[in-house]
């Protein structure tokens, strides 16, 4: 006996009682999520490490805010505005987990400054599970298979032996 599949109706409804309740447990909103992904993103473009990479893939910084607003809206409130691939727009640059750790740290500067503990722990989290998600693709998409703790490090665990 299957059970009977929601409809899209219930589904929509599902996602706005989720989004309610995560705006109402942690404060955050749309504004919040603008100012957040665009501090985030001047760090990057500032950023010794990250800032090359993103300066060689991103043509349109307007456009690629938008879109990365509507990504930290779908993660953070659940509100499913985003419908891209982000795995697969990752996986063929040259990053390590260096480039990860440097993410999650500017990341969480940029939480420090425009939200409360709440928020920042809710961002936190599923950026540290973005973070470990991309390491492990990318690193397979290298042909490197990650065992549990593992990183990502091509370079210095190199042995020319």
């Amino acid at each position: 006996m299957s059970e009977k599949q929601p409809t899209l109706a219930e589904i929509k409804e599902r996602r706005e009682i989720a989004t309610r309740r995560i705006k109402d447990d942690t404060g955050i909103d749309q504004d919040m999520i603008k100012n957040i992904v665009h501090g985030f993103y001047a760090k990057v473009r500032d950023d010794e490490m990250l800032g090359p990479v993103f300066e060689e893939k991103v043509e349109n910084w307007d456009n690629h805010l938008d879109r990365m607003v509507m990504f930290w809206s779908s993660v953070a409130l659940a509100t499913g505005n985003y419908d891209g691939r982000p795995m697969q727009k990752h996986m063929p640059l040259k990053i390590t987990r260096h480039h990860f750790d440097r993410w999650l740290q500017l990341f969480a500067q940029t939480l420090s400054e425009h939200c409360d503990e709440a928020a920042a722990k809710h961002f936190m989290e599923r950026a540290l599970r973005i973070a470990a998600s991309f390491e492990v693709g990318i690193a397979a998409h290298n042909g490197v298979i990650l065992s549990k703790g593992e990183r990502y490090d091509p370079v210095t665990s190199w042995d020319p032996q």
